[in-house]
Formats: structure tokens, C-alpha cells, sequence
């Protein structure tokens, strides 16, 4: 295995008149690798953080996480999903999807019931109170929607649409 410089690896302070280090600046959102002239990997992953933080916040006193929110919005969607195709849906680990179906069956927003055909197999749907539940997130969660699409017109919303659908289904394990 190749090893890089030294240097490559460290960051180095800035130098002042007086022959004092600075502190090194870590760039704001927007600025510098964190903006235009980031890799897109990462700026999708940038993005991803600030949605999920807002979005954390904006649900927190209906007591629901993003997670949580997710779960909800796959069954209200998809109702009779098992907690294994969940946690394909919403990108959780089907340990954490376990938790998270066992704390909003507690709750009594979702409920289950036995596969007709292969009886072990747990199908997961709202419940009333779920659907209450999901509907008061989703009038928040729109204004956060909102807010993303702010200054975008309706054909470039659907082009970044299109463009973030595409890349998962282009990266997708074969």
C-alpha cells in the first residue's frame, strides 16, 4: 500500500506576521469542498444531514423522529409491509426498524397481523391513531418541503426529482 506525503495528511495552520499559528477555519455550508466545489457524494450527504436535523426538529415535540417518520409514511403508503422490507424502504437496519415498529405498536400507532399464507411472516399498518399521528408530521414536513424547493419552478423540481431518483437506481447494487 502506497503511503501519501506527510503533509497531504495533516492540516497545516495558517501563519500570522508575528510567525503565530492561526487556527484553521473549518468552511461554512456553501463555502469551499462544502459547496459547488465539493464532491457530490458529499454534498448529498451535507444535504442529507440539514434536512434530517430541521426535520428532527420540527417533529420532536409530536414525540416522532425521522426514523420514526419514515416507518410511518412507508406503511401508510405500503400498508402490510413486514419490519425486514421497511427496513429496505427506509434505509434502517432491520434491528432499528425492529425497535422502532416495537416502541409505535406500544404506542398504539401501528398494529400487526399474521401473513395469511406464511403465518410467521408480521405485517405492519397504521392504526387511527398512527394515521392522526402521520398527518400531523406530514403538515410539517411539507413546510420543510417547501422550504427545499424554495426558488426552484415546478421543471426544475421535477428535473432534481428525476436526477436524485436516478442516481439511486443507477447506484444500486447489481
Amino acid at each position: 500500500m502506497m503511503r501519501k506525503p506527510a503533509g497531504i495528511t495533516k492540516s497545516k495552520p495558517e501563519q500570522r506576521a508575528s510567525g503565530e499559528e492561526a487556527t484553521v477555519r473549518v468552511p461554512a455550508p456553501g463555502e469551499g469542498k462544502r459547496g459547488e466545489q465539493g464532491y457530490l457524494g458529499y454534498l448529498l450527504r451535507q444535504a442529507h444531514a440539514a434536512v434530517r436535523l430541521k426535520m428532527e426538529r420540527t417533529l420532536a415535540d409530536l414525540g416522532v423522529t425521522s426514523p420514526q417518520f419514515a416507518v410511518l409514511t412507508m406503511l401508510n403508503a405500503y400498508p402490510g409491509l413486514s419490519g425486514a422490507d421497511v427496513a429496505r424502504l427506509t434505509f434502517l437496519t432491520p434491528q432499528t426498524v425492529g425497535v422502532i415498529i416495537r416502541n409505535l405498536e406500544r404506542d398504539g400507532a401501528i398494529m400487526m397481523t399474521r401473513h395469511p399464507v406464511h403465518g410467521r411472516i408480521q405485517q405492519w399498518t397504521l392504526t387511527p391513531r398512527g394515521a392522526t399521528l402521520l398527518e400531523s408530521c406530514r403538515e410539517r414536513v411539507l413546510e420543510l418541503e417547501k422550504r427545499l424547493a424554495n426558488g426552484l419552478d415546478a421543471k426544475a423540481e421535477a428535473s432534481i426529482r428525476r436526477w436524485l431518483a436516478n442516481v439511486a437506481t443507477e447506484l444500486q447494487e447489481d
